[in-house]
């Protein structure tokens, strides 16, 4: 595997940890998030690798790992690639790996709007069936104060034509990204995203910055203050609350949050939120990460 042009780092969702991963862009094609440091290194500028070099490894890959049933395309969003480029990409992966029963992607909804209704069906019908999008939150006002580069209705238009396309759709939203002043309307209108869409899967994880904060806050003209371990709890509540999904698996048991939540809404919502409940009324009653086990 020495012959494989991995660019360094590689970042794929934690339910992608048994995939294997090929690389097909580097970087991230819009890369202006606030709250993001996953593409900021000098090698992670974005650009796209050549067809021939694709190609050659995949061919690499199967040569020791022809039984692999899960592949993810990296990095931040393959989905800018042309839908003639991904289709041929998937009928290379198919030829060179027979078990294969799911080809996956973080996905822009901005590289997902150009793309037709039939060019997204036949992507599905190819293999490319899993599709993550990281929403971040349903509120405008904030949306546009991260420089998400989307808005409420850009995300629900892009996750409308994923689900017609009957691909699984996997979104993300950020406790905490809006800090005190925000809560209340992120979680509220975050909420209303997420009964819009009715994703297959819900995942949460806690803002963080491993590099530092200064890049993040100074997006905020008023000032940034971090909710502190209750308020993140109160937040999540609120979001749950205002949830009104239909058979949606929920996750936030990402290595950055305090508190580890699974279940699926809205069937198991009330004991998710009673779960809360006890974490901020009787917090030593509940398992909660420390400091040095969260992170990225």
């Amino acid at each position: 595997m020495s012959s494989m042009d991995y660019i360094q780092p590689l970042f794929r969702p934690p339910s992608e940890a048994g995939s294997l991963i090929l690389q097909v862009t580097n970087g991230c094609s819009w890369n202006h998030c606030a709250f993001c440091e996953m593409y900021t290194a000098p090698q992670k500028k974005f650009n796209i690798k050549k067809q021939s070099q694709i190609e050659t490894e995949i061919q690499l890959l199967s040569e020791t790992c022809a039984d692999t049933r899960r592949i993810f395309l990296a990095d931040g969003d393959a989905m800018v690639l042309s839908t003639r480029r991904l289709l041929h990409i998937l009928s290379c992966l198919k030829k060179y790996f027979p078990n294969l029963n799911r080809v996956s992607a973080y996905c822009l909804p901005r590289n997902i709007r150009p793309k037709t209704q039939t060019e997204l069906n036949e992507l599905h019908d190819a293999g490319l069936q899993l599709a993550y999008i990281g929403a971040e939150s349903g509120d405008d006002e904030l949306l546009k104060l991260i420089d998400k580069g989307e808005t409420f209705a850009s995300i629900v238009s892009s996750v409308d034509k994923l689900n017609q396309a009957k691909f699984k759709t996997s979104v993300m939203l950020l406790n905490g990204l809006g800090g005190k002043t925000y809560s209340q309307q992120h979680a509220m209108n975050s909420a209303c995203l997420i009964n819009e869409i009715q994703p297959t899967y819900l995942a949460t994880l806690v803002i963080s910055f491993p590099l530092g904060e200064k890049r993040f806050v100074n997006h905020f003209p008023n000032g940034f203050q971090m909710l502190d371990q209750q308020g993140l709890f109160h937040e999540m509540e609120v979001l749950l609350q205002n949830t009104e999904l239909h058979n949606t698996i929920f996750r936030s048991d990402h290595a950055s949050n305090y508190l580890t939540l699974k279940g699926v809404l809205g069937r198991d919502k009330q004991k998710l939120i009673d779960k809360l409940q006890l974490a901020q009324n009787h917090p030593s009653q509940v398992h909660l990460r420390q400091e040095w086990q969260r992170g990225l």
